[in-house]
């Protein structure tokens, strides 16, 4: 425990996840550790649950992005989150949101602690950090994500550390901790390559606002991750051979420019297609580290990954964790607010590889709303990098559920990401490149390149009778929910 407990001070402040979750009161606002299932804290959360069976207590609940563990799950059944920000992906969350139980502030991963800077939303009361370990100086060395819990530990009135004792104290120096300078008199941010290193390896805050450490061993959830299929590698080797076309014209280099991609198997598919691309050298900047991330460089294909989170499946994560060291040179975890900074995503050139619900034949994306209505997950940090890479690339599979719904459809029935904010859209049908094209002539691309063969004749038909009412977009504004209203009468668009 010296090894994990270096500040003497703070030795006597063990207690138990039950003593500690006193300290949240009701009506709080708490920020706890944790970004897409990865480095959040795991026994405080279980403490609030059982004891809102007994008394009232509901709270304002912020993260980095997503917890795993089924804690926003487990909290929402026990009616202790009455707000939720900025980013989820629990399934009996996603129910309460839709059922207008839990308030949910869908957020770009960049902004939440801005906020909480500025006072435009209330301030954290208490921070729940999961850490590896306490500095001798009372500094928080985060696990496998840094995602918000850098500013919640400093803006907090109280901390509680969750010690996992899972995880390895060779994830020190791993991370690199920066704050941007505050408003009005801000200093850029000094990133300046995906490996750049401007901060410190630990959370600097006071330890006399550490008010309690509770000691946890339990592992990360594993990521859920499929296997490629034939759509995934279509939509993989569709982007390989643009970058090819791109390095063809000079307009990027074998090195390509680095990387960033969104989570879940789709994204991850298409980064594992890259493997057998002619491709070397390369490197990313992006969020989530996931399983595509560790097998590129066991490939020899990336040099370099910078992110806020490790999120792995049960398997890869075993291998990783056993052979770290042969990993740890190459990584960094950066706070999200750093790893999604539009200045540093400018600077960088980044390509961004974003997943899509659904996108219209303008190519705006719809990447958050089932039918317009209903939340799924949140916008996470798309936004972020698509606004501001150098190449901004959504992906999809051009039907779902069996084909009963297509994912090109005449008008998103929500838009996250204008089409001015997408540069390339990919299905399994093929890709279309959207970059220097009016809104008429990306309408004939895209039905042409990405919409299911059997879709492609309505959509032709939807544009071709828009065009008879003229417009910048032409659009039947009396049709163009149409093929939506029909899966929600019929089950089929």
């Amino acid at each position: 425990m010296n090894d994990r407990i270096r500040c003497e001070s703070l030795k006597s402040r063990v207690t138990s996840a039950e003593q500690a979750a006193r300290l949240i009161a009701d009506g709080m606002v708490v920020g706890m550790s944790g970004f897409t299932r990865a480095g959040e804290a795991m026994a405080v959360p279980l403490a609030l649950a059982e004891r809102a069976k007994t008394e009232p207590l509901k709270i304002t609940l912020l993260t980095g992005a997503s917890l795993g563990h089924d804690l926003d799950k487990i909290l929402a059944e026990a009616k202790v989150t009455a707000r939720r920000m900025p980013f989820q992906s629990d399934p009996g969350l996603r129910r309460a949101i839709n059922q207008g139980e839990v308030m949910f502030i869908d957020q770009h991963l960049s902004e939440t602690v801005e906020q909480l800077r500025r006072g435009q939303i209330p301030g954290v009361d208490v921070a729940v950090i999961e850490a590896a370990a306490i500095t001798a100086d009372g500094g928080i060395i985060p696990t496998t994500s840094v995602g918000n819990s850098a500013s919640f530990a400093i803006l907090a009135k109280k901390v509680i550390i969750e010690i996992n004792l899972s995880q390895p104290l060779s994830f020190e120096g791993l991370h690199d901790i920066f704050i941007p300078s505050y408003y009005p008199n801000r200093m850029p941010i000094p990133v300046v390559t995906p490996d750049s290193r401007i901060g410190t390896p630990s959370i600097p805050i006071d330890p006399d606002k550490i008010a309690a450490i509770v000691i946890t061993e339990k592992h990360d959830s594993a990521a859920t991750v499929a296997e490629p299929d034939d759509e995934t590698r279509a939509i993989a080797g569709h982007l390989v051979r643009f970058f090819e076309g791109e390095v063809a014209a000079g307009r990027m280099t074998s090195r390509l420019a680095p990387l960033q991609a969104g989570i879940g198997s789709i994204a991850n598919a298409v980064m594992h297609g890259l493997i057998d691309s002619p491709f070397e050298g390369l490197q990313m900047y992006s969020e989530v580290l996931q399983d595509s991330t560790f097998d590129l460089i066991d490939a020899g294909k990336l040099s370099f990954a910078s992110g806020s989170s490790i999120t792995l499946s049960e398997k890869r994560n075993a291998e990783v964790m056993a052979h770290f060291g042969r990993y740890k040179s190459k990584l960094i975890l950066r706070p999200q607010e750093i790893s999604n900074h539009p200045e540093v995503v400018r600077r960088l050139g980044l390509i961004a590889i974003n997943t899509a619900l659904e996108f219209d034949i303008y190519g705006n994306v719809n990447s958050t709303h089932v039918m317009g209505t209903h939340m799924m997950n949140g916008i996470g940090g798309s936004g972020d990098f698509a606004r501001n890479a150098m190449l901004s690339v959504f992906v999809t599979k051009s039907v779902a559920k069996g084909g009963a719904i297509s994912s090109v459809v005449p008008m998103v029935s929500h838009v996250d990401h204008t089409e001015h904010d997408v540069d390339i859209l990919v299905t399994e049908q093929g890709l279309a490149d959207l970059r220097g094209l009016a809104p008429r002539e990306r309408a004939v691309r895209i039905i042409a390149q990405c919409a299911h063969p059997e879709r492609r004749a309505a959509l032709a038909d939807y544009y071709e009778r828009a065009l008879s009412r003229g417009g910048q977009t032409p659009h039947l504004l009396e049709e163009a929910f149409s093929w939506h209203n029909r899966l929600r009468e019929t089950g089929r668009m």
